[in-house]
């Protein structure tokens, strides 16, 4: 079997190229989005994980997926790949946060006396929430747009501008990515306690999507669109 990915392959690069491989990193909870631009053999090294088991799997994988069709994300326009992003992921965390969040002081109020750490989750998710509500504005506001001048008038001033704001996306991905993964600690990867109620277990739930959709909406932008116009035009 050829060997498509190597240890030295970056986790976002494989991600890029193979979308499905995300599915098998959060299985061993490795992070390919904020930290998607290290070699596989590094995270897989500091989680002690199999480096050689693990890069059979993926590559075992890639080879029984190319029977199948899967977008190539790599290859669709700037104007495609940002309208899926929002189409997609900024529709979702819209209708998503507004409708969570009572649930989560729900969960709170009730049970928070049992279960002090719920405290701290219900802080971080509002924390969570607004950053992505003022992250999804800018986005669609200011950087997309300049994005999209950019690659059709690749200008210094552009590009200048342009540069400028990915840097604050980057750096506010970062935080995005930490408040999620701070929930995922203190509830024990999601996990209710047996004698949780329904709307306990409903809460966990719906964390852990909003978690697996976040990390995708941030793949799609810090390994994908941010490197393709910095590098499309260089």
């Amino acid at each position: 079997m050829e060997k498509v990915f190597t240890a030295q392959s970056t986790v976002g690069e494989i991600v890029a190229v193979f979308p499905k491989s995300s599915d098998l990193f959060k299985t061993y909870k490795i992070d390919f989005c904020c930290g998607g631009n290290r070699a596989l053999q590094e995270v897989l090294t500091e989680r002690n994980l199999p480096v050689e088991d693990i890069l059979q799997q993926l590559n075992t994988m890639y080879q029984q997926s190319l029977e199948k069709v899967e977008k190539n994300w790599l290859q669709a326009s700037y104007t495609e790949l940002i309208d899926h992003i929002i189409q997609r992921h900024h529709r979702y965390l819209a209708e998503e946060l507004p409708q969570l969040s009572p649930y989560v002081t729900k969960v709170l109020r009730v049970h928070g006396a049992e279960h002090p750490h719920l405290v701290k989750v219900h802080k971080l998710f509002n924390e969570l929430k607004t950053e992505l509500e003022q992250h999804m504005m800018k986005e669609e506001t200011k950087a997309f747009p300049l994005i999209l001048q950019f690659d059709q008038h690749p200008t210094s001033e552009n590009e200048k501008a342009m540069k400028q704001v990915i840097q604050e996306l980057v750096s506010e991905h970062d935080a995005a990515g930490d408040i999620i993964k701070e929930i995922r600690e203190i509830t024990n990867d999601f996990t209710p306690p047996a004698d949780a109620c329904g709307t306990y277990r409903l809460v966990y739930n719906r964390l852990e999507a909003l978690e697996s959709d976040l990390f995708e909406h941030i793949h799609l932008e810090n390994n994908i669109l941010f490197p393709r116009i910095l590098e499309d035009k260089n």
